[in-house]
């Protein structure tokens, strides 16, 4: 039953074959069970969340996700719980109102199963998170606990949040589907941002459906997806190739050839974005986060310390130059997806399979150049490196193009999923 997809299970709950409750007191014996190893939880209340699922079975269905329970970032307020941003400094904290995202997912009847762990304020110090598949390797970050729990079958759809390569990232390490939508899709509000122009709420799940039912419910509209991509997905090294493993270059070439993808390059310009993302985020970090570092000092983690360090000196010419170069790339993607006729991009997302040990959670390089311009990216799970770890590939599509994003996932899933011809 803690495998079901979340669209499964709310149209199970709608016929009557299946109650909230049974469902979420499954998914709370899976974590009971697996949780002291995974530790993918930060708060969890198991008499609330049955308490949740009761109030959704006798009511008339509110909407698509009723009765299925779902994990939430601590990053992300909820009233009655508490959110704490990965960070002692907040440890505690009680919001007095549901972040707009929450209120979304309660008013499409879900159950809010609990806080899953984010590394500290969602940058690069982790948190006890193990990786399901393998324990003594990262899952990823700073949507830790999100990936995990779902990897892990404790709840089948959990919110993260992307600003280098959050979502995108441990979903990779983890095996599932993670989706980062068009940046301002859905709203922040009730979100702690730690860079404003490049943090995006986003889901994790283990069905490209689930995806798809995730990014509707927070962005308050359906897609229209594209009813056929054939010829239409190109793939695309990116300028950062070389940064990955030998083992990933053969897996994701290989993975090319087999489908016959065209490649095609990226425009010059495209090759500073990463060192461009890098000094947005850095320099918004610093802002966001003068408060902390000021009256808390001693609660920040030495990395956060470094990065604020990092951010402070960044100019306001270097930081304008940065943005700018997004500015100026955004129109140019668009041209290069006119010009070669395709919706959607197949690149890289990770360097390699996670790597092993918990005191770091990877290096998002793949993921910067597609959160800096905005653009819907999804990771879809498939490949494996040596260790039999899973390799995610990453589909992305202009701003504004989710449904195109959407469609090529599952087009890529269905591809993936099919046996290799002798």
């Amino acid at each position: 039953m803690t495998m079901m997809s979340a669209s499964s299970a709310a149209e199970a709950i709608r016929d009557g074959a299946l109650t909230s409750e049974q469902l979420v007191g499954a998914c709370l014996d899976r974590i009971t069970e697996r949780e002291a190893d995974v530790r993918a939880w930060v708060h969890l209340d198991g008499v609330a969340a049955l308490a949740q699922a009761q109030a959704r079975d006798a009511e008339p269905p509110r909407g698509p996700l009723h009765g299925v329970p779902v994990g939430v970032k601590d990053l992300i307020d909820t009233a009655d719980q508490p959110t704490s941003y990965g960070s002692p400094i907040y440890a505690g904290r009680r919001p007095e109102r549901d972040a707009t995202c929450v209120a979304r997912l309660r008013a499409a009847g879900a159950v809010i199963l609990g806080k899953t762990v984010t590394t500290e304020f969602a940058l690069f110090h982790p948190g006890p998170t193990a990786n399901p598949l393998e324990l003594t390797r990262t899952p990823g970050g700073s949507s830790s606990g999100s990936a995990a729990a779902v990897a892990d079958g404790m709840v089948p759809l959990a919110l993260g949040t992307q600003t280098a390569g959050s979502i995108v990232r441990p979903a990779s390490y983890c095996g599932v589907f993670g989706g980062k939508p068009t940046f301002g899709l859905v709203p922040t509000t009730g979100v702690k941002l730690i860079s404003p122009s490049l943090d995006t709420i986003g889901v994790l799940a283990r069905d490209l459906d689930d995806v798809a039912l995730g990014w509707s419910v927070l962005a308050g509209r359906a897609f229209d997806e594209p009813s056929d991509v054939t010829g239409r997905i190109a793939f695309a090294r990116t300028y950062e190739w070389e940064l990955a493993s030998a083992n990933t270059q053969r897996a994701v070439t290989g993975l090319v050839e087999r489908l016959g993808l065209p490649e095609i390059p990226l425009p010059p310009d495209f090759a500073t974005l990463v060192e461009a993302q890098t000094t947005v985020m850095e320099a918004e970090v610093a802002d966001s986060l003068d408060l902390e570092r000021r009256t808390h000092p001693e609660l920040l983690s030495t990395k956060l310390h470094d990065l604020l360090l990092r951010g402070g000196h960044v100019t306001d010419s270097h930081r304008r130059a940065a943005s700018d170069l997004a500015t100026r790339c955004r129109p140019l993607l668009k041209d290069l997806f006119a010009r070669h006729g395709i919706t959607a991009l197949v690149v890289p997302s990770v360097q390699d399979e996670a790597p092993v040990g918990l005191d770091a959670t990877g290096d998002p390089v793949f993921c910067r150049i597609w959160t800096h311009l905005g653009c819907p990216a999804i990771s879809v799970p498939g490949l494996h490196g040596p260790a039999g770890l899973p390799l995610g590939v990453q589909v992305v599509a202009p701003p504004g193009q989710d449904g195109a994003a959407l469609t090529a996932a599952r087009w890529l899933s269905r591809q993936l999923a099919a046996p290799e011809r002798a």
